[in-house]
């Protein structure tokens, strides 16, 4: 079977992207700079820059 990373996604458990609590993510992203969120939640920038594209389109 093949994998991607689509798949992998729809398979999480609890809908959590990268193991970081969407509203604790969310209640920080207006007051924190995009560095200080991933220093904050252990992500890289572009992990950072992923999340907050995940959540404007939701």
């Amino acid at each position: 079977m093949r994998n991607s990373e689509k798949g992998e996604f729809v398979h999480q458990k609890g809908g959590e992207l990268f193991h970081v609590d969407f509203h604790e993510f969310i209640r920080k992203a207006p007051d924190y700079t995009p560095y200080e969120l991933a220093s904050e939640f252990g992500l890289t920038l572009r992990d950072v820059q992923k999340l907050k594209k995940q959540l404007f389109r939701a």
